[in-house]
């Protein structure tokens, strides 16, 4: 397909750029720039890409720069790896799981979210990967984006942060996670996870937003994966713009904790490596009027030719530091079930 060979093309010559597909939908958006000056966010209309917290806000803007949409026609999952855990951090992740788990005892805060980076030393086929998971996860924004001075990213992430259409928001509250099978059934560990996000984004906004619809938490599948999401809308005030409601919301509870200020402190000093644009936000940036950010999550960066995939969980005063292992393990596989060696 046309569009995957001009990405080829793209990354030998070094183009900043950025491929994605919108959730459920067949159409690829290929934007590109036309030098590899970074470009510092602040308002201007293209694509942003926004690390978790400290880190440069970048954006390609759609003015200037070369846009181009297409079908998605004909794509065939390539043959993946089948990548099998060493269990070398499992010691240490379920460490760290203790210790959030006490600070929650001792009232430091209600909610963490601990991380970590899981790199694999092998080369991997870019383009390839690329079309195993728009073809894997038809439900998730996917994306593929490259900047020289950034480095290259992917990811599948079922996530919004907001979508916002002239003055009428859209956002949600996603957390827990189990393994998808027939027979779902939530532990107060999950729900209440899941309750602290909806509480937070409502807190932060009710009083800034006019008829604000709150949706009943319900399961989600994404990939081999299940949620709880509730869906939140409403209808932002003139006083109350797109960059406060964003400020608000990012990061939100699902991928830091609460409160947000502690528990950010608390994972800067303890997870012992650099998130960058893991757990950040990604997406159009009023494009016609509208904005749809998404949180970077099921995510991978290619560095110095190794992989990093990077996986989290909630910790709540429930948390099993195994269990949160394990959680880690299931969502790694989003992106190990789509690798394809670079060899192919």
């Amino acid at each position: 397909m046309k569009v995957f060979e001009e990405i080829k093309q793209l990354l030998s010559n070094k183009n900043p750029f950025v491929c994605y597909v919108k959730p459920n939908e067949t159409i690829w958006n290929l934007l590109v720039q036309k030098t590899d000056k970074i470009t510092v966010f602040s308002d201007q209309s293209g694509f942003v890409f926004v690390p978790f917290n400290e880190g440069v806000k970048l954006v390609i803007p759609f003015d200037g720069n070369l846009f181009l949409q297409g079908n998605l026609e004909n794509l065939e999952k390539q043959s993946a790896e089948k990548f099998i855990s060493e269990n070398t951090q499992k010691e240490a992740f379920e460490n760290l799981v203790s210790k959030g788990v006490s600070a929650i005892f001792h009232g430091e805060f209600d909610k963490v979210v601990l991380s970590r980076k899981i790199v694999f030393e092998q080369q991997i086929a870019i383009v390839a990967t690329f079309q195993n998971l728009i073809i894997s996860y038809e439900n998730a924004f996917r994306y593929l984006f490259y900047h020289p001075s950034i480095g290259l990213w992917m990811g599948a992430t079922p996530e919004l942060l907001v979508k916002i259409n002239a003055n009428h928001f859209e956002t949600v509250a996603l957390a827990g996670t189990q393994l998808f099978s027939e027979n779902i059934s939530w532990q107060t560990k999950e729900i209440e996870e899941q309750q602290f996000v909806t509480d937070y984004i409502v807190s932060k906004v009710t009083n800034k937003v006019n008829q604000l619809i709150v949706s009943d938490a319900k399961t989600i599948k994404v990939g081999n994966l299940v949620h709880l999401k509730s869906n939140i809308a409403g209808i932002l005030s003139p006083a109350f713009n797109a960059n406060e409601l964003v400020n608000e919301l990012h990061p939100t509870p699902a991928v830091c904790g609460l409160p947000k200020e502690r528990t950010i402190d608390f994972i800067l000093k303890n997870e012992g490596y650099n998130r960058k644009y893991y757990a950040g936000f990604l997406g159009e940036w009023n494009s016609n009027n509208q904005t749809n950010l998404f949180v970077n999550l099921r995510c991978l960066e290619v560095e110095n030719e190794v992989v990093n995939i990077y996986v989290g969980c909630g910790i709540t005063k429930d948390s099993n530091p195994e269990k949160e292992y394990i959680e880690t393990e299931n969502k790694s596989m989003t992106m190990r079930n789509i690798l394809v060696f670079s060899d192919r």
